[in-house]
Parts: structure tokens; sequence; C-alpha cells
């Protein structure tokens, strides 16, 4: 059975925060055991999101077409995320942090653009097709300990250090056409048979929303350097806030179209594109201490990637393929967020 990427992540950080716990000193252990000092924070939450993932690449040295060349925007909404986060205090100012979610993404709607350069940068042909079928996992750890304390202990701040790995798959039924160009129609993209590949055609009817014509898979491996801060205005009620720098972003997307070959089937991705980036993520909530073991929280999460440089290859089913710069990809996701904290 082939164990996925995210799998192994999960087992690494597991297996790295276990040993380290195996070195906690003695002395720390008989504190935790007599209720002094937490070992242990457990968050069940969910993230009600919507997401935004776009990429578009540069052909236009090969003459008719623009720059870009084309675009493809792949807007979600409403994915209500599922997420566990454990939380180890190391030592009294140490802890280890692993979180890892997942959802099944049930909408949304795929805006594909190609663009001529006799049109000037607006779009020769828009198409929307409908996501479904999709989703998204993620994962991150983090390894990190106080800054400073508040004066009457009205609460802390937290540096880390840590890893984020997030990967999104979208599924695209269905071809709309919305928009096709005097220049789209009359352009003939095969010099060498003239009449066979116009870029639109005026009415076209499309495909039906049954049919699977595109299915998209990316993923950002980021180193993460951010502060965490928690606030108490009263016993009970405290806020919390967090801001995630990401200086170092790696990303692979590969884009599979179903409909280039007969029977839809590619035995690998019509373009792939790699690359480096940068992002940042930040959050501010409230918690509701209802009990000292026992809190509930609600808030607000983003999270943002994009490109600092990379690659576009297309990949033809007679085998052939071209190289160009990649314009433009990032990734966003942001929307309202809840959970329940037991400590131990």
């Amino acid at each position: 059975m082939k164990v996925s990427a995210l799998t192994r992540l999960i087992v690494f950080v597991t297996v790295l925060l276990l040993g380290t716990l195996a070195f906690v000193p003695c002395g720390l252990t008989e504190e935790l055991s007599s209720g002094q000092l937490k070992r242990m924070d457990l968050t069940l939450g969910t993230w009600i999101s919507v997401g935004d993932s776009r990429w578009s690449h540069n052909a236009s040295s090969q003459g008719l077409v623009g720059n870009p060349t084309s675009r493809l925007t792949y807007a979600d909404h409403s994915t209500n995320i599922v997420e566990l986060t454990a939380k180890v205090y190391l030592r009294p100012r140490f802890f280890g942090r692993v979180q890892v979610g997942g959802a099944h993404i049930g909408g949304g709607r795929l805006t594909d653009d190609d663009f001529l350069a006799a049109d000037g940068g607006n779009p020769s042909l828009r198409t929307h097709s409908d996501i479904s079928g999709s989703g998204l996992w993620f994962l991150n750890a983090d390894l990190g300990g106080s800054l400073m304390a508040f004066p009457n202990n009205r609460g802390h701040l937290d540096g880390f250090l840590g890893f984020q790995y997030w990967r999104q798959k979208h599924k695209a039924y269905g071809v709309r056409q919305i928009n096709c160009s005097a220049a789209g129609a009359s352009t003939d993209l095969d010099i060498d048979t003239p009449g066979l590949d116009l870029l639109c055609v005026p009415g076209d009817a499309g495909l039906s929303n049954h049919v699977l014509v595109l299915s998209n898979s990316s993923a950002w491996y980021a180193l993460r350097v951010g502060a965490s801060s928690e606030y108490h205005l009263l016993q009970w009620l405290s806020l919390h806030g967090s801001i995630v720098l990401k200086p170092i972003n790696m990303f692979t997307n590969d884009d599979t179209h179903h409909l280039r070959v007969a029977g839809g089937e590619l035995s690998a991705p019509s373009f792939t594109m790699r690359g480096i980036g940068f992002g940042a993520d930040a959050e501010i909530g409230a918690t509701l201490h209802l009990t000292r073991w026992l809190a509930a929280q609600v808030g607000y999460r983003v999270w943002w990637n994009r490109l600092i440089d990379g690659r576009w290859e297309s990949h033809l089913a007679d085998g052939r393929s071209a190289s160009f710069p990649l314009t433009e990809f990032q990734s966003l996701r942001h929307g309202l967020t809840a959970g329940l904290t037991a400590s131990f």
C-alpha cells in the first residue's frame, strides 16, 4: 500500500516529539503529576473557509498568444475543515506543537482565461467549470518557547520555528463558455493545418457538468517563523493572536486536462509547475475559559502563499514538451475558526 507524503510527515513529527519527551527532567515530571503545570493541550477545531488558487504563464515568445497566455483560478467556498492540535510542554518555557487538518471541498468554480496578443490583455476566451469532489490536507509542526510574560499573570508572548505542508486537490466538471472575442474566433493557433485550431467558436454549447474536464493538485512546503500571544482581559476571557512568516516556500502544481486524449485518461499531467515562493499566516480570536482545564475559542484565520520564481511545462500526448516562465502562482485561504481545548 502506498503511503502518502502527509502520512510520512505525521509519523516523523510524532516520533520526534515523543523522543523529545523522553528527555524531560524527572523534577519537571513530578511537578506535572502534582497538577502545578500543564503537560499537554489538545484542541479539536474547525475552520469554515473559502479558498482561491490561481496560476498563469507566459508563452508570448511563440508569437500569437499574449502575456499572460493562460490563467486558471480555482475558487472554492464553505469548506469545513476539521483539525486536531496537540501542544506538548517540553519544559516550563518550551513546547512542541503538531496540527493536522483536512476537508472535502464540495463546491466552487474554475475560471479558465486564455489570452491572445491581439486582445491587448483582455481574455480572448473565458470558460467556467464546477468544482466538486475535491479536498485539502495540511500539517503544521512547530518547536517554540516563551519570549516574555505580561505583568500580573495577564498572559505571554511565544516565538516558534516550524514547517508547513499544505496540499489542495480540485476536480472541475463541465465547460460553459462565457466569452469568445473576435480575435479568439478568427485566430488559428495551428499554422500547419489552417482552420482546424481556432481558439473558440461563438455560441459553443460547452460540455455537461457531469463530464470531468480537469484535475489539479498543488502542494506547498514551507519554513515557518512566527510569534503567538495570549492576553487575559478577565479571568475567564482572553484574546489570542499569531503571525507567521514563511520566507522559504517550495511548491508543485500538476494540471491534468482529461479531454486532451481519447478516453479522458492521461499517464502524466498535462502541465507541471515547480518553483519557490514566500507567504504569511495570521490568526486572531477570543478564548472563553470554561474551567481550569477546558476552554472554547472562536477566531479568524488567513493563510497566503505566492510565487517568487517558477517554470511552467506542457506535456503533450505525443510526448513533446515545452517550458515557459510561470508568471503567477498563489494560494489564499481564510475564514472563521472555532475550537474546544482540553488541558492535561
